[in-house]
């Protein structure tokens, strides 16, 4: 059969493997099936794949709702080494952000800069806090120390090798059961320091005293040596794995929505297909799902068919927060107003559990302007992505879903009053960015608010959250949802499984296939011969890029430029 005829005819195929959802998870999982010779067919409900990688279009220009940095990315580290595994490091060009400051801090009238170099960000927190420098050199030693022995548990094989597992996680365990808030007091007194070390916090979207400390410590291990974008935004990432999919001979299937798990059986169990909105059964011998794990098992498989234990689970599962994301395009030289390829991050100058805790109980229509916001410039970050005249910005904030539950029954034809609280929510977002890029406001060219409701209409996710389940010592390591599920021949992967972010999820794709093919995952992230990552600087002013990448720059400021002497 011809691989259109494959494509056109889903229903009628028996499939090894069906993935719902194509996410960093459900993409990954499903490359790493089909590359093991497996049938395997991946729907997706949205129009175009990738979940929160995806990249759009506003006005010609591109954003990316859930790619902002990727850390890992230098010569064998762990994310390159995915890449480089998965065959698809040859098809990507990373840039890495401003290495003296890849992260910038705003807390109040306060300002620090997070270096790529770990030696370089200890002895510029010990110049600004001297009296904290024992206390300084302890923490970030520890954070390297439980970061190491976490990534190192995989690795340890062997019966006397297991036999030492204690030891060599000794800081690991010792801290393991501890929140970043209880650990950062043992350490470090100063309360500008603590959220400014804090500041990350936004990268797992709960405040110190939920979030686990080892959580914290492995994200701040993450991008000890800075971050990284890829050239083309979230939707390079999401091509270059669907063409390598597609090339073993996998089928995607997107605008097709499962409407539930087919699940056999009575007292044992099995998951054999899926049902489609359209009332189609598709029947595999593997069914992953990439949705969050309340709409994988409260939606498309039914509290009926689950068992004591896990449903008293889902009851006391808490999701993470959500948000508002703010898509700006400007026509303003961002450079001179300060901006660079770097992070900005924003808070008020007060204890960061205490904001966290009043922004989420909080009346969003009597907030004045919201104090905390995550700024990312992404033509900055790819400078390919830049027409020479207008520039793209991406500002989140996090809320509570609380505030749109009276929208969410709303059909995808808004009401007016959904649309006037989006219009207000979206003029205070403006306001908090004045206060870090004065007189913005005056040189918007386009501009969109995404919503709670948004993130549940495009990403379909439980309650619109952000990085699935809520990343507090609860929904953690041992705690968390495990890939293979109790259904026999169901399995999951995404955020709520190994971790979160996009190399996270991409993880969790890759040790999902790993349990289905009964092999180690590394087995599977093995780096390929002839595979090699490109990365440039974001911050090389004199473009000393390869000549492909600078007539790629070329051509898209001709077009801007044409086009413009086209409206004159």
């Amino acid at each position: 059969m011809k691989k259109k005829d494959l494509q056109e005819d889903i229903s009628t195929q028996n499939w090894d493997s069906i993935i719902i959802g194509s996410g960093a998870g459900g993409l990954t999982t499903a490359l790493c099936l089909a590359r093991a010779g497996q049938k395997v067919l991946l729907l997706e409900q949205h129009d175009v794949p990738g979940g929160w990688c995806h990249s759009f279009y506003l006005e010609g220009h591109r954003f990316t709702p859930g790619v902002h940095y990727i850390g890992l990315v230098g010569e064998g580290e762990s994310t390159s080494n995915l890449y480089k595994g998965l065959g698809i490091a040859n098809d990507l060009v990373f840039f890495r952000m401003n290495p003296d400051a890849y992260e910038h801090v705003h807390i109040g009238n306060h300002r620090f800069d997070f270096p790529d170099n770990p030696e370089e960000l200890e002895n510029r927190l010990i110049d600004r806090f001297p009296k904290e420098k024992k206390g300084i050199k302890k923490y970030l030693k520890l954070i390297r120390l439980v970061s190491e022995e976490l990534y190192s548990l995989p690795y340890i094989k062997g019966f006397w090798k297991k036999l030492t597992i204690p030891y060599r996680t000794r800081h690991f365990g010792k801290y393991g059961l501890f929140s970043l808030k209880r650990v950062i007091n043992w350490h470090i007194k100063d309360p500008l320091l603590k959220n400014v070390l804090n500041i990350q916090c936004g990268d797992h979207g709960v405040q110190p005293k939920k979030a686990a400390f080892i959580l914290h410590a492995a994200l701040m291990y993450h991008y000890f040596n800075g971050g990284y974008y890829p050239m083309g935004g979230g939707g390079a990432l999401v091509k270059s794995m669907t063409n390598k999919f597609k090339e073993y001979g996998g089928v995607l299937k997107t605008s097709t929505s499962v409407k539930k798990i087919l699940i056999e059986g009575e007292t044992n169990k099995k998951a054999t297909g899926v049902e489609l909105a359209d009332g189609r059964q598709i029947f595999g011998k593997h069914i992953v799902s990439n949705a969050d794990v309340g709409i994988t098992y409260n939606q498309l498989i039914g509290k009926q068919h689950l068992s004591p234990k896990l449903r008293k689970k889902l009851e006391k599962t808490v999701y993470s927060c959500t948000s508002l994301m703010l898509f700006l395009s400007v026509d303003m030289d961002v450079r001179k107003a300060g901006l660079d390829s770097g992070n900005i991050w924003v808070l008020p100058d007060r204890d960061m559990d205490d904001y966290y805790d009043g922004i989420m109980k909080s009346d969003l229509q009597k907030v004045e302007f919201f104090e905390a916001l995550f700024v990312s410039c992404t033509t900055l970050k790819d400078p390919t992505s830049f027409d020479g005249k207008h520039h793209c910005l991406e500002v989140i904030t996090f809320i509570d879903y609380r505030t749109f539950e009276p929208f969410a029954e709303e059909s995808a034809e808004r009401s007016e009053k959904y649309l006037r609280f989006k219009e207000e929510l979206t003029k205070k977002m403006i306001l908090g960015l004045e206060k870090v890029v004065p007189n913005i406001s005056k040189h918007i060219v386009h501009q969109e608010l995404g919503t709670p409701i948004t993130n549940q209409y495009y990403i379909n996710t439980t309650r619109g959250n952000v990085y699935g389940t809520e990343k507090s010592l609860k929904h953690i390591g041992p705690f968390a949802y495990k890939s293979k599920s109790e259904i026999e021949n169901l399995y999951l992967c995404g955020a709520s499984i190994l971790s979160h972010g996009v190399a996270g999820a991409s993880h969790s794709g890759v040790n999902t296939a790993a349990v289905i093919l009964g092999c180690h995952a590394d087995e599977l992230k093995e780096p390929q011969e002839g595979q090699e990552l490109l990365i440039l600087e974001a911050e090389d002013t004199s473009n000393n890029y390869p000549e492909e990448i600078q007539k790629k720059i070329r051509l898209r400021q001709k077009r801007t430029k044409e086009k413009s002497k086209s409206f004159t």
